[in-house]
């Protein structure tokens, strides 16, 4: 009988190197993207096939409360978790030589557990496929590193960098702005070359303390593991020089906020061709049926892009951040950008999504949109030149409560998602939301406390 070991990954083999593994972490994204699950002794792990969870940790709120979806699940009952040995990957900033594996959800009876964020992204995965297609995605992940804040009513500061200054904003594609904290990046590059990931490119953002990680187009499943996996190295490495690494959508007033823009391509899978180009090179009749689904069926999908009460206030007019669904040619105020690129490598890039996202659903939502403009055929709003930011129109939601009623109405992107799916998470965001109303900001007491 083979050693379980012979499974790995050449990575995860290479970083172990004959040295005693002591524990595994056994992990499932919740709805947050938060790794739940199970660490074990290494011995203990290699004599198990699976372990259970209950299903009430995809009712869980940021906050840590319960929602009711009006199903059974206060019995909760137990799902199945089965590695992805795929997955496996070094935890390279842990004390004891430990590995963390991706655990597949499913219920007693073998079934994909429906609302299981990685479950939705591969059954929008298993539509392409059934029509030929294999999607191709490209994820630009943008986070803030902040100094150390452990008061929540104290506003986020940039962190202090080598030169005993706090990191400057507007210095965007500074190399000198990327160095003050490049003991956190070096961090970084090796955790990442630990685990078997690939960086496509590093570089400073316009905010204070802001970086931009690219990572190479692939999978959309193995793109999404990757970022699950990037948030939480990204936070250790933040850690070990005394700042914290934080992927919310608008942590810092006055500075933009962070997106995790989607670079978008579909193969023909018995060809290999990109079926966004023609037979002369040029934009095909499927390349504007994707755009068209993106601009058709993304409003319905923004309680995903956008899944928090502080995701809206990255979507502001002027700054950095698109508001609207036009597309344009190497036009970054748009929300749909064609990027300059040969035929092979014909995309669309889809600028709505916010870096706080699950990476499961956001690939999910914005392939289903995409799929969805694939099936119906229909054109696009004609291409925008000019400033989008001026454009009048105002396609998408700017709140988490009118999102979640786009989401309710929209029968097709439903049925892509799932219809269990979108049930629970709507009561998740439902609460989330509720709760968020019942606190008072420091704006409200400043301005309203006395002259109201």
């Amino acid at each position: 009988m083979p050693d379980w070991t012979d499974k790995l990954p050449e990575a995860a083999r290479d970083w172990l190197n004959g040295r005693r593994l002591d524990e595994v972490e056994c992990i499932v994204a919740d709805l947050s993207g938060i790794a739940r699950g199970k660490a074990m002794p290494a011995s203990k792990f290699a004599r198990q096939t699976h372990f259970y969870l209950p299903n009430s940790i995809f009712l869980q709120t940021i906050t840590g409360d319960w929602a009711d979806d009006g199903d059974d699940a206060f019995t909760e009952p137990d799902m199945t978790c089965v590695p992805d040995w795929s997955t496996a990957t070094a935890a390279p900033w842990t004390a004891d030589l430990t590995l963390q594996v991706i655990h597949d959800v499913t219920d007693s009876s073998g079934r994909p557990v429906p609302v299981a964020p990685r479950n939705v992204l591969k059954r929008v995965v298993a539509l392409y496929n059934a029509e030929g297609w294999e999607p191709v995605v490209a994820p630009e992940m943008e986070f803030f590193l902040v100094a150390r804040n452990i008061d929540p009513n104290k506003p986020v500061e940039p962190p202090m960098g080598r030169s005993g200054r706090r990191a400057a904003a507007r210095q965007a594609y500074s190399m000198s702005a990327v160095d003050e904290y490049g003991p956190v990046i070096d961090d970084i590059y090796d955790f990442a070359e630990a685990m078997g990931f690939e960086i496509d490119g590093i570089l400073q953002e316009g905010g204070a303390g802001q970086i931009e990680l690219n990572l190479r187009h692939g999978d959309p499943v193995r793109l999404a593991d990757e970022i699950f996996y990037f948030k939480r190295m990204i936070r250790e490495a933040a850690l070990r020089h005394d700042c914290f690494a934080t992927f919310m959508a608008k942590p810092i007033q006055d500075e933009p906020g962070s997106a995790m823009h989607i670079h978008h391509s579909v193969l023909d899978r018995a060809s290999g061709r990109n079926i966004f180009a023609d037979d002369r090179g040029n934009d095909s009749t499927r390349f504007r049926h994707f755009i068209a689904g993106l601009q058709n069926h993304l409003p319905a999908v923004i309680a995903l892009l956008a899944p928090y009460v502080n995701s809206y206030r990255r979507y502001v007019r002027d700054f950095a951040a698109p508001i609207n669904l036009e597309w344009g040619r190497d036009n970054r105020t748009t929300g749909l950008r064609v990027p300059i690129s040969g035929p092979d490598a014909r995309r669309i890039e889809n600028r709505l999504a916010g870096m706080d996202v699950n990476p499961y659903l956001a690939l999910a939502a914005s392939l289903a949109c995409g799929y969805l403009g694939l099936k119906e055929g229909r054109e696009p709003r004609p291409a925008f030149a000019g400033n989008a930011y001026e454009s009048p129109s105002d396609d998408i939601p700017r709140t988490l409560a009118d999102a979640l009623d786009a989401l309710a109405e929209a029968e097709a992107v439903q049925e892509v998602l799932g219809r269990d799916f979108c049930r629970v998470y709507a009561a998740v965001k439902t609460l989330e939301n509720k709760e968020f109303l019942q606190v008072i900001s420091p704006w409200e007491r400043e301005h309203l406390l006395l002259n109201v």
